[in-house]
């Protein structure tokens, strides 16, 4: 080995990640899920809220707006 070989492998310095890289798949999963469970808690609201803007018996559909 040479001087500038040896030079070159004590200055090697590692940077290891502070988790395991299934762990960042892990970590992406569950947010996602989260998200996902957010977006189907408002599954249907418009229907449900509809009867409100439906008082007086006029239709609201195809009204023009």
């Amino acid at each position: 080995m040479t001087l500038l070989t040896t030079i070159l492998a004590e200055t090697h310095v590692v940077h290891e990640i502070p988790m395991p890289p299934l762990a960042y798949g892990a970590v992406a999963l569950a947010v996602f899920l989260v998200l996902g469970v957010a977006t189907w808690t408002y599954r249907d609201v418009a229907n449900r809220h509809s009867q409100k803007f439906n008082r007086g018996g006029h239709d609201t559909h195809d009204a023009g707006h």
